[in-house]
């Protein structure tokens, strides 16, 4: 663990001096305010220390239809005090929120929000953020339904928190339907607001970003990784396409959330940051058990 400490003011003792004219009685009055000054001095550790579980791509049908949802809060609520696969060590903590990547409905309706909105406030044990996804927006037929509930929730459909330490850049990309491509760059007024957000933090501040295109669907990824260049950003998280998945490029770690949808696999990541180690692995909680893998699993010391 990493200290910043700092003292009102700095004491030179010329020690010789102080044990001839003062004697040895003096001189131990004397360390025993060295003592006192050094127990004063303020500590303030620069470490982050965070759990969070992290979801994507909920798509709560447009009837109103989540009973999908209901298994994976069953099994967020029951995971504390869980004991991590043996490569990890330790127990789940209590996660400070869910995080989600998007895609709450299958297209934005009333009943569908309203019912994301029931399940997470009477059922789920944590507070949530989420950030839109493509669906959300209502593709061909766009609809402000959940924009106008997440820009209550959080300010904007792009915004920033901080938790256990860490700054989340939570970051809203509008979505090209013309494009007929999942794949799509984040658009120029996203990376402009991501660059203006990036910088009001102070470099060393660790940093998580987040939007709904994953790694495999960002077409400017380069870009991107140009402008997070300065910072010290953990790890980008995404969604949208379904599926847990690590990917490692150009130093950055992205991290893609998997969905509770019918059809995707019954799992959704448990991610824990502290001043040494960051881990990110999947849960499936169909099955009581990690899912851990080649492309999956992320477990690495910050450097």
């Amino acid at each position: 663990m990493s200290y910043n400490c700092r003292t009102s003011m700095t004491f030179f003792y010329p020690w010789p001096r102080i044990k001839q004219f003062l004697g040895w009685h003096a001189l131990r009055v004397t360390a025993s305010l060295l003592f006192v000054f050094a127990a004063a001095t303020t500590c303030i550790s620069n470490d982050p220390d965070l759990t969070f579980f992290g979801w994507s791509d909920q798509h709560v049908q447009t009837d109103g239809n989540g009973k999908h949802l209901e298994p994976a809060i069953a099994a967020m609520n029951r995971l504390p005090g869980t004991p991590y696969p043996d490569s990890i060590g330790g127990t789940v903590d209590k996660p400070a929120f869910v995080f989600g990547c998007g895609d709450i409905t299958e297209w934005p309706t009333h009943a569908a929000l309203d019912t994301f909105v029931r399940l997470v406030t009477d059922e789920l044990h944590y507070p949530v953020y989420n950030v839109i996804g493509n669906h959300d927006e209502g593709g061909k037929v766009p609809s402000e339904t959940v924009k106008r509930w997440l820009i209550a929730q959080h300010g904007g459909l792009s915004y920033t928190f901080s938790a256990g330490g860490i700054r989340f850049i939570c970051v809203y990309s509008k979505y090209d339907e013309s494009l007929n491509n999942p794949a799509q760059p984040l658009t120029d007024a996203a990376l402009k607001w991501l660059n203006e957000e990036l910088a009001k933090v102070p470099p060393t501040t660790p940093t998580i970003v987040a939007t709904h295109l994953c790694y495999d669907a960002l077409t400017n990824r380069d870009q991107l990784i140009e402008i997070l260049a300065p910072y010290r950003v953990l790890m980008i998280l995404g969604g949208h396409y379904h599926k847990a998945k690590v990917d490692h490029y150009r130093g950055r770690y992205f991290i893609q959330l998997p969905s509770p949808a019918p059809g995707s696999p019954s799992e959704f990541m448990v991610i824990r940051i502290t001043g040494s180690r960051i881990v990110a692995v999947p849960y499936d909680y169909a099955k009581s058990q990690w899912a851990p893998g080649p492309g999956r699993l992320l477990d690495v010391e910050i450097k």
